[in-house]
């Protein structure tokens, strides 16, 4: 079986904290595959102002592509509407039907799990992954994973090391005008750049 992880978010823009999250992920659960996916319409962000789908595809494209076992999916883009997890799952569960699912999350979004959208059916389809760097919120998440798996949920916790880049610091500094140097990869500072993104956010 397959192992495939699902690594979604809005992406606006992809920047190497997304790089080294994904791979400590697709590290740490021995994974197949990885793949990432922008959201086209994300129900949890419904004011954010998002450069285009296909502008934020394309530069998960340039960050991840050249990574072996890592595939930018237009799975979500495609559908054109808003996206709730489980829908995508019930997607790929057909498109892959010999793979093993793994859904990456934030560890705010797994200490909220019960109320999303269908939750059981997610916990059906995938395996819960989420971490933590400080020990409290590691805590918090071995109790939140117990009471889950307590509900006939399949969960992995990870611990994580992020780097301090948020897609909101990309954009300013993109909208200044200054280097992106560091924060995000070559191929996705000189994809801004040529195609002005981020001027007017």
């Amino acid at each position: 079986m397959m192992r495939t992880g699902v690594f979604g978010g809005t992406f606006n823009p992809v920047h190497n904290g997304h790089i080294h999250l994904a791979r400590t992920y697709f590290d740490a659960l021995r994974l197949d595959r990885m793949l990432v996916i922008p959201t086209c319409l994300p129900p949890h962000k419904p004011g954010e102002q998002l450069a285009d789908g296909a502008d934020r595809l394309a530069m998960c494209r340039l960050a991840f592509d050249g990574l072996p076992g890592f595939e930018a999916s237009d799975i979500e883009l495609r559908r054109g509407q808003k996206s709730y997890t489980v829908d995508t799952l019930e997607q790929l569960a057909k498109e892959y039907p010999d793979d093993g699912f793994y859904l990456i999350m934030g560890s705010d979004m797994f200490l909220t799990l019960t109320g999303w959208r269908e939750w059981r059916r997610v916990c059906e389809l995938a395996v819960i992954c989420a971490g933590a760097r400080d020990t409290a919120l590691r805590g918090r998440l071995a109790d939140c994973k117990r009471s889950l798996e307590a509900q006939g949920a399949r969960c992995e916790l990870v611990e994580l090391n992020p780097l301090p880049i948020s897609s909101t610091l990309v954009r300013g500094r993109a909208r200044e005008k200054k280097p992106l140097g560091g924060l995000v990869p070559p191929e996705v500072a000189a994809y801004i750049d040529s195609y002005g993104l981020y001027q007017t956010l």
